[in-house]
């Protein structure tokens, strides 16, 4: 007798209840460890949350419910390095702050919209389950849970060094808002755009290729790099010493480049024999005029 999962609604608290159990352990792990380095504190705090969603992820058995971590945890860390960097900036902080809320809240809105409930996990990682059989749930620790967190938090480290800087307001940091902040609002538009072709096109054959797809071919992941090369901007503005925190955005750009949109391509020319022409002609990431 197969077994009957929980409703949409019912999936959401389940998944609320395992983020508070999991920050609420992050923050205790924190705490008890007492860190002076806050980088530090949020590092461990935050490997410690992440195991927690894995045994929620285990237990339920649907690695999807780690993909809101990607956009929920930077809004914490964040605020937390904030509240423990008083010699900052307040503009950049404020700044800082607002674009971080801003992106996650929307990512986060926008992966309830899409998601169906405990019985809905992300194909990717069915895909990985199937072909990787008793192992999968090692996989699933360490790289669908484990990996992005590591990932997220360099690309997080250029938001320590920039909210610790008691320097003045110069004209990077307003160079990096905009950027920041117009990432945020392509994904949004390319996000927005996706799904109305969705709620349109009944077709599986069919794929996007109008407004900002007509120019990229991942214009949402475009956004998403932009974002975290516009946080990395904070940090190289005020000193060329913090070359360092680049690391994370970087890491970004490959994940994206040589994983994420090859992996989306060959979905795609799997099952839309029209989409190896729409290669030749759009760009994968960076939005660019069309080849005739």
């Amino acid at each position: 007798m197969k077994t009957q999962r929980p409703g949409r609604i019912t999936s959401l608290l389940i998944v609320l209840i395992a983020y508070v159990v999991a920050i609420a352990t992050g923050i205790y792990i924190g705490i008890l460890l007492d860190f002076e380095n806050t980088l530090i504190s949020a590092a461990v705090g935050d490997i410690a949350a992440t195991i927690v969603i894995f045994a929620f992820s285990f237990f339920l058995k649907n690695s999807s419910l780690y993909d809101p971590y990607w956009s929920i945890i930077p809004i914490l860390i964040a605020t937390y390095w904030m509240i423990n960097s008083p010699e900052g900036n307040m503009v950049r902080h404020s700044m800082i702050i607002f674009l971080i809320v801003f992106w996650g809240l929307r990512l986060t809105i926008n992966w309830i919209r899409g998601w169906k409930g405990l019985h809905h996990q992300d194909w990717r990682y069915t895909d990985l389950a199937r072909k990787n059989g008793k192992v999968y749930w090692l996989i699933s620790f360490s790289g669908i849970h484990m990996f992005p967190t590591m990932l997220v938090f360099a690309g997080m480290s250029p938001v320590w060094v920039a909210m610790k800087s008691a320097s003045g307001i110069g004209l990077m940091d307003y160079i990096a808002f905009l950027i920041t902040f117009s990432a945020i609002v392509i994904e949004w538009i390319s996000d927005e755009q996706l799904i109305a072709f969705k709620h349109k096109n009944l077709d599986k054959q069919a794929f996007i290729k109008t407004g900002l797809w007509a120019y990229s071919r991942h214009p949402n992941y475009f956004g998403e790099v932009a974002f975290w090369v516009g946080l990395f901007l904070f940090a190289f503005g005020i000193s060329n010493t913090n070359y360092w925190t680049g690391n994370g955005a970087v890491a970004m750009i490959i994940l994206f480049v040589f994983i994420s949109i090859p992996m989306m391509d060959d979905r795609h020319k799997a099952s839309r024999p029209e989409y190896e022409a729409h290669v030749k002609k759009v760009s994968a990431l960076v939005p660019w005029f069309r080849e005739s």
